[in-house]
């Protein structure tokens, strides 16, 4: 699927669609240059679960755990600044994907072979103008 967007008030839609699409899929992969917008349509994603803490990005503490009103637990990986994949395995990155709770991670090309076999892709772009481009894909 691919989806455009160009302001942020257009971002809660883009986030149920998306929700809506990747529903099956527990570790979604967020991949884009720095400053694209994936913390922003993280937080969307949050909201739109029903998160009530603040969603920020855990770009120092590698993971933030959020809690949804219902009280499920939503991850929140930056991985931008590990140093290799055994600071992942470190924090117990796979036992978090086997939880089955939604698990959001932004540059997951940091962490290759820990990718789990099943996964929603997330590409987001940004061009000149500030358009945002979202492209999806199931991994199975």
């Amino acid at each position: 699927m691919i989806t455009h967007f160009h302001r942020l008030d257009e971002l809660d839609a883009v986030a149920h669609q998306l929700l809506a699409e990747g529903r099956t899929q527990s570790v979604w992969l967020f991949e884009g240059e720095m400053g694209a917008g994936k913390t922003t349509l993280i937080k969307a994603l949050c909201r739109a679960l029903g998160v009530v803490s603040m969603v920020q990005s855990p770009t120092f503490a590698i993971v933030n755990e959020y809690t949804t009103h219902e009280g499920h637990s939503i991850y929140h990986f930056d991985c931008y600044r590990l140093r290799n994949e055994a600071e992942a395995l470190d924090i117990g990155m796979e036992e978090y994907f086997d939880s089955g709770n939604y698990c959001f991670v932004e540059w997951p090309e940091q962490i290759p072979s820990l990718w789990p076999a099943t996964y929603y892709k997330v590409h987001i772009s940004a061009d000149l103008d500030g358009r945002r481009t979202v492209e999806t894909q199931s991994v199975y």
